[in-house]
């Protein structure tokens, strides 16, 4: 296991639309989380936090995030705009050497996902998607998933990917 804490600076990376994007420093409390974790599945989950500071900033309606933790792992809160569902970060119970994306089970998120998205994730319940802490991030697919928890009080009836509505 990594015992030092991921770097607190400014992290810059590609966003989803291909620009340069910065995210804020890992909160201290986050970043004792995040180095509890083997460095594999450090890496990913910092690479899925720069994955939805991306989006936030680029999408219409969201805002600025509140990072925390609950139930001890990082979580990611639109509480400025409302727009959006808890999401949080951690380890799947299932499948230690993957990482958890979770979403609030109360939602038909993980549901919509598994109809969509089943030949890029798997799925633990109805509360979380699931991703290989080594490889290539599905960005294209997790991005689409990250946007609607993103924006899932926004317009519930309307899919985010598909722009499609529902009765």
């Amino acid at each position: 296991m990594r015992k030092d804490l991921p770097q607190r600076e400014l992290r810059t990376y590609p966003g989803a639309d291909g620009r340069t994007v910065t995210s804020p420093p890992v909160p201290r409390d986050v970043a004792e989380v995040l180095a509890r974790h083997a460095e594999p599945i450090q890496a990913r989950l910092l690479q899925v936090r720069d994955l939805i500071y991306a989006l936030a900033g680029e999408t219409d309606g969201v805002g600025p995030l509140t990072e925390t933790l609950k139930w001890g792992e990082p979580a990611y809160l639109t509480e400025a705009s409302g727009s959006g569902t808890t999401i949080r970060l951690g380890v799947a119970k299932s499948a230690p050497e993957r990482c958890a994306v979770f979403f609030n089970c109360r939602t038909t998120l993980v549901e919509t996902f598994g109809i969509h998205f089943a030949d890029d994730f798997t799925f633990e319940g109805n509360r979380a998607l699931l991703i290989p802490a080594i490889g290539d991030l599905p960005r294209e697919p997790l991005a689409l998933c990250l946007r609607a928890a993103l924006t899932y009080h926004h317009d519930q009836r309307v899919c985010t990917w598909t722009g499609s509505t529902s009765s």
